[in-house]
């Protein structure tokens, strides 16, 4: 029979089908003579509405639309690990092999190597029977990464028959598996999934461990619990890439997804060159061995830009539920809300708040809303640790969508301008960012590194809000009106922005720091600051204690004391009573 679902209009991204019942909602179909990629989202009796995920130049009224049956999903397998995707899942590398460095519309490829050969070891045996979430196989995806075959969340039964372990292809039948209603469900090493519909687990616990990613600012700071959600927004040239690679590289994750969405091809083509040739720091292996990038960039079709972030979050919850601790980075949600507003306007939609439209609330906590600490179907622990980049436009974090992203993230790591210009990185602005995993974090900080780590933070915090007050008056009246104590508070403050929380991406001691090196620096920037205290109690003026050259000497320990040599603190420590006493006497 014919197909007679023809398109009746073109708006952009956006197409409608007069007449038709053929299409469910979010249905995946396939748009014009080109086959272009493109998604139902809205069905009424008299049209159908269709995004398209390609560029839509050249379509024209009266071609044809087929439907495929299923939703918009990712395809879940060995593979993806090490692999670069566009938003909707297609393998930029073999695009390029195929089409060469331009993606025309309508380019196909499959999303996995279906050729290739993967040595599988079958953990299960016939007449046993398997729940949903359950492991069946594993075969080592890279040298990092062991990729656990899971029944799919949705089948369970006994099994039939099963394939020998060795070599098999991605297709090959593993698990032949019979549920309940007698109906035999072959499962293979790949499976899909719909990205706008979380992996279901069985319990989500509670966030109650660091994850803990060697930047003392943040570690020290404001920590981000393993499974929690942060938001860094900044202005251009603030640094948050930089901060989400150095993130990407430290953070305790297993797995890193990395999602480029809405930037500029240039920096896009950085981030890429830049993880291809990064050395993972624990395993001295590639860093791409444990990373899935995907690039979706601003010269893309705009509506592939909003489906990238459901791409990456569908891809990280599949590999919680093998059992890793997967951080992903989304850069930026703010582009990706631009591409919300774009489609919103071309449906014609009653815009809200700077033309965004009305549900971009709920449409942003439904996205962090998938981060967490879970007990998946299986019986394992896995974790995804959310972290979005947030793009104000003149660094003004009064606009919409860093205000509604301020709603749904526990973690604010707000980028300074100033800082930036002043090459202080990362530029995290103490002032402005905030955590609220604290309480939550608290029994294990005191258990890992006893009562004294959070009480050596709160004391830093103090001084730098101290610096901010006296310095709204020294900028009125001049520092010399400030009494020694006040200087002092000053100075150490200084010492803290230089010594503690600027840090050297590129330093090899410097560019990550243990949680127990953290506390020993702040403890003796402490020390030095109680001991200047009682020089001053004792009539020691306080340019007498500048004059030691004290504190540039503990300014630069941080590259001075490697990370396993925690035990020259004490030498310092010894440093300062030394020079200090000399003034007393």
């Amino acid at each position: 029979m014919q197909n007679s679902n023809k398109i009746y209009s073109i708006n952009g991204s956006i197409i409608k089908v007069k007449n038709t019942k053929d299409f469910f909602m979010l249905e995946k179909v396939f748009v014009g003579s080109k086959q272009l990629i493109g998604e139902v989202i809205a069905v009424n009796e008299s049209e159908t509405t269709i995004q398209v995920y390609e560029s839509t130049t050249g379509l024209k009224p009266g071609e044809e639309v087929l439907g495929s049956g299923i939703a918009m999903s990712v395809s879940l397998g060995p593979g993806l690990v090490s692999n670069i995707f566009d938003g909707i899942q297609r393998p930029l590398k073999d695009l390029a092999s195929v089409y060469g460095a331009t993606i025309k519309p309508g380019s196909k490829v499959k999303v996995l190597d279906e050729d290739k050969l993967w040595n599988v070891s079958v953990k299960v045996k016939a007449g046993q029977k398997l729940a949903a979430g359950q492991v069946y196989a594993v075969c080592p995806e890279t040298q990092l990464i062991e990729h656990r075959l899971m029944v799919p969340p949705n089948i369970s039964g006994i099994v039939v028959s099963c394939a020998a372990s060795g070599l098999h292809k991605l297709l090959d039948v593993i698990v032949v598996l019979e549920d309940e209603n007698g109906k035999q469900h072959e499962l293979t090493l790949c499976q899909q999934w719909p990205i706008r519909v979380p992996r279901p687990a069985n319990q989500r616990l509670e966030l109650n461990m660091p994850l803990i990613t060697g930047q003392r600012v943040i570690d020290s700071l404001f920590p981000i619990a393993k499974g929690g959600v942060a938001a860094v927004p900044g202005g251009f040239g603030t640094g948050k890439t930089m901060t989400q690679h150095q993130l990407a590289k430290w953070a305790e994750a297993d797995l890193i997804v990395y999602v480029g969405c809405g930037e500029r091809g240039n920096e896009m083509t950085q981030v890429l060159k830049e993880f291809g040739s990064l050395i993972d720091p624990k395993s001295q292996r590639p860093l791409t061995e444990r990373t899935i990038l995907i690039a979706n960039t601003s010269n893309m079709p705009v509506a592939a830009r909003e489906a990238s972030i459901y791409t990456g979050v569908a891809i990280v919850e599949y590999y919680r539920d093998m059992g890793y601790d997967v951080a992903m980075m989304a850069d930026s949600t703010s582009r990706w809300a631009e591409a919300l507003r774009e489609i919103s306007a071309s449906l014609e939609e009653m815009p809200a708040e700077e033309g965004f439209p009305a549900y971009l609330p709920s449409r942003l906590s439904q996205f962090y809303e998938r981060a967490g600490r879970y007990k998946t179907l299986g019986g394992m622990e896995g974790s995804i640790s959310i972290i979005g980049a947030v793009s104000p436009q003149g660094s003004d974090f009064s606009e919409p969508v860093t205000q509604n992203t301020k709603r749904f993230v526990r973690c604010f790591w707000a980028l300074s301008k100033s800082l930036a210009y002043e090459r202080h990185y990362p530029a995290i602005d103490w002032n402005m960012s905030y955590t609220e995993y604290i309480e939550d974090l608290k029994p294990w900080f005191e258990n890992n590194l006893g009562p004294e780590f959070l009480q050596f933070r709160q004391e830093i915090l103090n001084i730098l809000q101290d610096e901010t007050k006296w310095l709204e008056i020294v900028k009125l009246i001049g520092s010399d009106v400030l009494p020694d104590e006040q200087k002092l508070t000053l100075e150490i403050a200084k010492m803290i922005r230089i010594g503690f929380l600027q840090q050297n991406a590129y330093h090899k001691i410097d560019t990550y720091v243990p949680l127990k090196k953290q506390m020993l620096m702040m403890k003796i920037i402490l020390n030095l600051y109680s001991a200047c205290q009682n020089a001053l109690k004792s009539g020691v003026a306080f340019t007498d204690i500048l004059s030691t050259g004290i504190f540039e000497v503990i300014a630069k320990l941080k590259y001075d004391i490697g990370n396993g040599d925690l035990e020259k603190f004490e030498d310092y420590n010894e440093l300062i009573k030394t020079k200090l006493m000399v003034l007393n006497n």
